[in-house]
């Protein structure tokens, strides 16, 4: 953003501190108007043809702009991705509460990613695994949806659900 004799182009399109258009002026007229008042002349649309510039105290306006970058980046929810492990062999009360705290988790807005890990043998057995997966997917069918199929890495088996069910016909 350009002020005052920053500003490069000859001619420019001027609005005064109440918005109204003093037209299309000389780069050092326009300047000499802003000076006259008190104020600086700052560059509003440096891609318009003319470049559009307004009279304003500059201080006073990157001050407001900055209050509203906060204000507009407190309002935004930053999705963070929840993990909760299971093993293919978790008991059902234990498994139950893994299901509670991955129901707060999507009731808050966030990503749940649900891991199985398998140890030794249990590898033999992966369809042991995958029914514990399913289940607490089909379990929270409800509030969430599945990014894409469980998958394996290695010796894991992770799927990630998102907020929002899906609407059934």
């Amino acid at each position: 953003m350009r002020v005052n004799r920053e500003i490069r182009a000859s001619r420019v399109r001027v609005i005064d501190k109440d918005g109204n258009q003093l037209g299309v002026l000389t780069l050092l007229d326009a300047i000499h108007r802003a000076e006259q008042v008190g104020l600086d002349l700052v560059e509003i649309a440096p891609t318009a043809d003319p470049p559009v510039c307004k009279i304003i105290d500059f201080g006073k306006y990157r001050y407001q702009q900055t209050k509203k970058e906060k204000e507009s980046k407190k309002s935004q929810h930053q999705v963070k991705v929840k993990e909760i492990k299971v093993k293919p062999n978790t008991d059902e009360h234990d498994l139950l509460t893994k299901l509670r705290h991955a129901r707060k988790f999507i009731e808050e807005g966030n990503k749940v990613k649900i891991t199985c890990n398998f140890r030794g043998r249990e590898m033999m057995h992966s369809e042991f695994g995958k029914k514990v997966v399913d289940r607490m997917c089909s379990d929270m069918s409800d509030i969430a949806t599945p990014e894409s199929s469980p998958k394996f890495f290695g010796k894991t088996l992770s799927v990630v659900l998102a907020p929002g069910a899906k609407k059934k016909a």
